[in-house]
């Protein structure tokens, strides 16, 4: 019955998603005719050729099928099912191409109106690129609302009670009862507890969470023959995970699906796990950095674009303030010091000096000739802060020289704040999980600072923002950071 319901949901979300890219080619191709007043096709058949539907619907759910978009997804985010569908569209609009060029479609030759009637981009003059560009924006939109819609409609009726999925739990300790509270709490899952079974052979005890334990694990084929479930969940304390491979070879003579809950606080994970394999040897991936591969590479070109753009826009503002610093205290215009970065590397990090250099200041230190300073923590109100150093350090703007050090790789425009190596040293056996900052490029910018977390808060709160970061990051999420900077990253009354 559950693998009907499946499919019967699977036809459903493929019948939506054909609407939906079925209507956004026609609303695309509508909006060119509109756009370069051609006329409409006089036979029917010319519309689905011309809208590109009958290229756009095949390809597309056929890259949605191997983007995974119709695997069972009641227990994950909408985020990352609408990140699938972006993805999903992209490449489709790259396949329709290589198949209009493949049948030798005529709209690949159009080169559009001639330039003197419609002067600007090719993409507005040429009919055909512009309808591939309305198209591409449309359709993640409407497809991604039409999942949206449909996701939401689901957990309602799962909220009351209706179209749910049954499980059992092997185990009733803290892990298996940690399973149960937290299915039970996201009841949008649709996923109920029927029953548990106890991870050791017999049991003399009968509920657990005021639900039925139903026996020992010596009893397991039995009791699911008795009482079916859709899926069950191992959920069996590392003390005896040795039972686990004999537990996995008895469930094979069942068609259920089966999960297993690792015994792993949740602070240990600090991001997410992947699972690899080679030569049939399965690989768990239990900690590595978020920004290798394709994601790394996208992040660099983001941070080389954006440095070069601030450096370009605040070359004036720059230009003024090191004149101001020399002008109004001796010593050098830039502060260099040893912060850390990806891997633990050291690098010098610049900034514009907001410190006097006299002997009055024994607790900062400068080289003349090299500019490298020594500073230690600044407090409110600091003697040792010059006038123009203060009202840089208010408004952040004495960090401005680090988009030199992004544009060298040091840095990235988004990152956890970089230490110095002697605080690193002592942060990391006081605090466990700092060295997981080190998983990814110190930024100018974070997820921290942008909550208000500059200066003299709360460090585990700080760590706390930095590895959500890392566990989390995205693209999105890094231009999210750098817009919230905008407003919000630059003038704070932690800033001092």
């Amino acid at each position: 019955m559950l693998r009907q319901r499946h499919n019967l949901f699977v036809s459903l979300f493929g019948v939506l998603d054909a609407v939906a890219i079925a209507s956004s080619a026609f609303l695309a191709w509508r909006i060119r005719l509109d756009r370069f007043q051609e006329p409409y096709p006089e036979r029917w058949e010319e519309l689905f050729k011309s809208s590109l539907i009958v290229f756009a619907v095949p390809i597309t759910i056929g890259t949605m099928v191997c983007f995974k978009l119709y695997k069972p997804r009641r227990d994950q985010a909408l985020v990352g099912e609408l990140g699938q569908v972006i993805k999903a569209s992209f490449v489709s609009i790259m396949l329709m191409i290589v198949a209009l060029w493949a049948v030798g479609s005529s709209q690949l030759g159009g080169v559009g109106p001639p330039a003197q009637e419609y002067p600007g981009w090719r993409l507005a003059t040429d009919p055909f690129r512009f309808q591939l560009a309305i198209f591409a924006v449309a359709m993640p939109i409407l497809v991604g609302s039409m999942r949206i819609l449909l996701r939401l409609f689901l957990r309602s009726m799962r909220k009351r009670g209706k179209n749910m999925r049954h499980v059992t739990i092997v185990g009733v300790g803290r892990l298996g009862q940690i399973t149960a509270r937290t299915l039970a709490r996201n009841t949008w899952t649709g996923i109920r507890v029927e029953y548990f079974i106890s991870h050791h052979e017999q049991t003399s005890r009968h509920t657990c969470l005021n639900l039925p334990v139903a026996g020992g694990v010596r009893e397991l084929e039995l009791l699911l023959e008795e009482r079916p479930v859709d899926a069950i969940y191992l959920a069996i304390p590392s003390a005896m995970s040795a039972q686990l491979p004999m537990i996995l070879r008895r469930l094979e003579r069942f068609a259920i699906d089966v999960r297993i809950v690792p015994d792993v606080h949740p602070r240990y994970l600090p991001q997410n796990m992947a699972v690899s394999e080679l030569e049939g040897m399965p690989i768990l991936s239990y900690r590595e950095s978020p920004m290798t591969g394709m994601g790394g590479v996208i992040k660099r070109a983001l941070d080389i674009f954006g440095a070069i753009l601030g450096i370009i826009l605040f070359a004036p503002l720059m230009f003024i303030i090191a004149i101001t610093i020399r002008a109004t205290s001796e010593g050098p215009v830039f502060f260099r010091q040893q912060r850390v970065s990806l891997g633990g590397d050291t690098f010098a990090i610049w900034k514009f000096r907001t410190m006097g250099t006299g002997p009055k200041n024994s607790s900062s230190s400068t080289d003349e000739r090299s500019g490298v300073c020594s500073e230690s923590w600044t407090e409110e109100n600091d003697p040792r802060v010059t006038k123009i150093g203060a009202w840089l350090r208010k408004t952040s703007l004495d960090e401005l020289p680090q988009l030199f050090n992004v544009l060298r790789g040091d840095m990235a425009l988004v990152g956890p704040r970089p230490e110095r190596p002697e605080l690193i040293d002592r942060f990391r056996e006081d605090w466990r999980g700092y060295m997981l900052r080190q998983q990814v490029k110190a930024g100018m910018t974070g997820w921290a600072q942008v909550n208000g977390l500059r200066g003299n808060t709360s460090l585990r709160k700080r760590l706390q923002y930095d590895l959500f970061y890392i566990r989390n990051w995205t693209l999105w999420f890094d231009i999210r950071i750098l817009t919230m900077t905008i407003y919000r990253g630059f003038i704070h009354r932690n800033a001092y």
